[in-house]
């Protein structure tokens, strides 16, 4: 093939189109397309004729990705905690019992728990949730990680040799984050997730700090975030309502728990952000988010909406209600501030009649309509 001649794509996509009816004859119109995106991009790869390494890495990156979400794939209608914190933490210590129980209370409240699959925190973790609510995510390393006995040869363990195709199954997959203390890969996965929701890169979601009664570990790092980064102009105050720290396990939980409390899931479609919530706000509640959230707001006003048509590909959850809004896309905190009041006005009977609806998961909330096919 010439590097430099232009793709058949018509040609090519006849060929696609002949691989997708034999080996998923079932897929809908829209898999379909991003089956076939994903063969266009396999096809100007080799056109493209990378080095050795490149094909290695982009070709492991796939695999492992794939490996990842079909591990996931029979859990996707129930909500996850990922908890992260030191390996090197000993079972006698107080984190460590902090996170057994943890763990075990964010299961009885319905959650499934995720974490690195190693020992200390994470072998804590997966003790507290037990096997059947955990998953493992693995990081292959020549030292200090192989998976602990609690998810050690479960089918929810996965392996993964690089960081960041580990990173994405993570965001994927979770719903909200406990941080425990820990080193650099814990720090590592608490400010990665603090990125991508102050970007609005990932959906909004709970993450909680969690340091044992007299320990100063979580408040020394909030103390550096409010003089070295707020207090220098390099994050904003609505920064700091992203997360919360707390020193015992019912805050940790009952956190998750709230967030969850109306809030289901966001969207953006043309420019606009659909907030999808488990309850109609009432006349009263819609004037409050205006009066006190018309700083987000690029124009117009927050108001109720019917499912958008783009909706049509997330069929489970058409019957919840929703929020339409020209968000500016900046201030991330105070849409977090914002999904807190819609979590507050829901009544515990309303909260505790509401019916399971399946969550989203998905990498960007940052979504359209169905896309065209690929750019050379």
């Amino acid at each position: 093939m010439d590097s430099k001649k232009p793709l058949d794509k018509a040609a090519l996509n006849e060929i696609f189109g002949g691989l997708l009816d034999q080996i998923a004859p079932d897929a809908t119109n829209q898999q379909r397309r991003y089956m076939r995106h994903l063969f266009q991009t396999a096809a100007m790869i080799a056109k493209d004729r990378p080095s050795t390494l490149d094909l290695k890495i982009m070709e492991k990156s796939l695999r492992e990705l794939r490996k990842g979400f079909k591990a996931f794939s029979p859990w996707a209608d129930e909500r996850k905690i990922a908890i992260f914190g030191s390996a090197r933490t000993k079972e006698d210590m107080p984190e460590y019992q902090m996170a057994v129980d943890t763990a075990r209370d964010l299961v009885a409240a319905g959650f499934m728990i995720v974490t690195g699959a190693g020992p200390g925190i994470m072998e804590a973790a997966n003790r507290g949730a037990g096997r059947e609510n955990s998953f493992g995510v693995n990081i292959m390393l020549p030292f200090e990680q192989s998976a602990n006995p609690w998810i050690d040869n479960d089918p929810k363990l996965v392996n993964f040799k690089y960081f960041f195709t580990r990173k994405v199954v993570f965001v994927k997959e979770t719903d909200g984050v406990v941080l425990f203390p820990g080193g650099f890969g814990t720090h590592d996965e608490g400010f990665e997730t603090l990125t991508l929701v102050q970007t609005g890169k990932s959906d909004p979601r709970p993450i909680v700090m969690v340091e044992v009664p007299g320990s100063t570990y979580w408040r020394d790092w909030d103390r550096y975030v409010r003089t070295s980064l707020l207090d220098e102009g390099l994050i904003s105050p609505d920064d700091l309502h992203l997360y919360t720290i707390v020193d015992n396990i019912e805050d940790a939980v009952q956190h998750c728990v709230d967030f969850y409390r109306n809030f289901h899931s966001i969207r953006y479609i043309q420019g606009k952000l659909i907030v999808r919530i488990e309850h109609r706000p009432s006349d009263e509640l819609l004037a409050q988010l205006n009066e006190h959230f018309s700083d987000i707001l690029v124009s117009g006003e927050i108001e109720t909406c019917d499912p958008h048509p783009y909706e049509q590909d997330e069929p489970d959850i058409l019957s919840l209600h929703r929020l339409r809004m020209h968000f500016n896309q900046r201030h991330l905190g105070r849409l977090r501030q914002m999904i807190d009041m819609l979590n507050q006005s829901v009544t515990e009977d309303q909260a505790a009649s509401q019916p399971h609806i399946r969550p989203i998961h998905d990498i960007s909330p940052e979504r359209d309509g169905p896309s065209g096919d690929l750019d050379d």
